[in-house]
């Protein structure tokens, strides 16, 4: 049985070394069914000069070349931060089975937040999601990025 918590926490520590690296903070963990993690990685659209290098992707692209299959069934993505519009999309091809994330995104989150992008009856795979686990550490590293990045300090 996976351990949610555990994983959520490794998500927080990949979202902690995006920010240290001047990325805003979101960190994603991918496991598959018996444990094993297959990816994790943060986001890196700056240092990679790539709109898409979002944590999700990122883990996503890793997972599916260790693994040499795009297909990812079975596996369960953890991510700090509701996905976008692109993260879904990519998870439903992906055939991820389930998503858990921290923190809701009300600007661009598209799980609940913005849109119901995994609940559309038209896809041909459905995300299982859940919402809310260590959703205030995430919260308050994203709160501490931002207003350092505005000069307020921590």
């Amino acid at each position: 049985m996976l351990d949610d918590r555990e994983y959520m926490a490794q998500a927080l520590e990949e979202a902690q070394r995006a920010a240290e690296l001047g990325e805003v903070p979101v960190g994603a963990v991918l496991v598959d069914a018996s444990g094993r993690v297959l990816a994790a990685a943060g986001n890196a659209q700056i240092n990679q000069r790539d709109a898409t290098a979002h944590a999700e992707i990122r883990v996503l692209r890793l997972a599916g070349q260790r693994l040499e299959n795009y297909r990812l069934p079975g596996t369960t993505l953890y991510v700090t931060l509701e996905p976008c519009t692109m993260c879904c999309g990519a998870m439903v091809h992906a055939r991820v089975q389930r998503l858990i994330f921290a923190a809701r995104e009300p600007k661009a989150g598209a799980v609940v937040s913005t849109g119901q992008a995994l609940d559309n009856p038209a896809l041909n795979h459905r995300v299982a999601w859940s919402d809310g686990l260590l959703s205030n550490e995430s919260s308050v590293l994203l709160k501490s990025f931002f207003s350092q990045r505005r000069g307020g300090g921590v």
